[in-house]
C-alpha cells in the first residue's frame, strides 16, 4: 500500500540520511525476486536522477543487473509540448512527457525482459532510434521522472521524493512548472520528505 499526500503532517517521519535512504530502497528490491520495475519521482527540484544514479552501483553489488531509464527521454515532440508556449504549465503537467510510451516500451515488455531504453532526443527532436536491450531474469529497470505516481504505471516499487510548497518554490529554476504541481498527489510505497536531501526523512504509517 502506497502513501499519499493526504494526512502527511500527521504520520511518523524516520530521519535518514541520503546513503541510509539509498540503503532502504536496495534493501527493499533485494525483498523482490524476478525482475523489478522501480520508479523514483519527484520535482525536477528534487533531482530524482541523482538518487537513482546512486541506486545503481549497491544493487550490481549484490548481483542485481540494473537498466536505467530517464522519463527525460521520454518527452513528447516538440510540436505537441510547445503548442502553447514554452511555459504553459498546463502543457506541462499533461503534454510534456510520454508516459504511455514509457509503459508501453519499458514498464510492460520489462516483464518479459527487454526495455527500450530512451525514446525520443529532446536535442534534435528526433526519434532517439535507441534498441532494445535485454533485462536478465533477476535485473531492476530503474526509472526516474516527475509527475509519474498519479498515473498507476507498473512497477513493483514506487518511491517519491516530497517537497515543501517553500522548498520547491525555492528550488525550482523553471517557476512557469510550480502550478503543475498544484494538483498532483502522487501515491508511492516509500514516500520520503525531501526539502533537504542529505537529512531526508522516511514516512511511515
Amino acid at each position: 500500500m502506497g502513501h499519499g499526500l493526504g494526512g502527511l503532517a500527521a504520520v511518523k517521519v524516520r530521519p535518514l540520511t541520503f546513503d541510509a535512504l539509498v540503503a532502504v530502497i536496495v534493501d527493499q528490491v533485494s525483498e523482490l525476486d524476478g525482475r523489478v520495475r522501480v520508479l523514483i519521482d519527484g520535482a525536477p527540484a528534487a533531482e530524482p536522477g541523482k538518487l537513482a544514479d546512486a541506486v545503481v552501483e549497491p544493487l550490481r553489488a549484490l548481483g542485481r543487473s540494473v537498466r536505467r531509464v530517464s522519463l527525460e527521454d521520454f518527452l513528447r515532440p516538440a510540436s505537441v509540448r510547445l503548442e502553447h508556449g514554452r511555459t504553459d504549465s498546463y502543457s506541462y503537467r499533461h503534454d510534456w512527457f510520454d508516459y504511455k510510451g514509457l509503459q508501453r516500451e519499458v514498464l510492460d515488455p520489462a516483464v518479459d525482459g527487454r526495455v527500450l531504453p530512451s525514446l525520443w532526443n529532446a536535442a534534435t527532436d528526433r526519434a532517439s532510434r535507441a534498441e532494445y536491450v535485454d533485462v536478465p531474469e533477476n535485473g531492476v529497470v530503474l526509472v526516474d521522472g516527475t509527475l509519474m505516481l498519479d498515473r498507476w504505471l507498473p512497477a513493483e516499487l514506487t518511491v517519491h521524493l516530497w517537497l515543501s510548497p517553500g522548498a520547491l518554490r525555492r528550488k525550482t529554476a523553471e517557476e512557469w512548472t510550480l502550478p503543475a504541481f498544484d494538483d498532483y498527489e502522487p501515491v508511492a510505497d516509500l514516500f520520503v520528505r525531501y526539502d533537504h536531501p542529505e537529512r531526508p526523512g522516511l514516512v511511515e504509517a
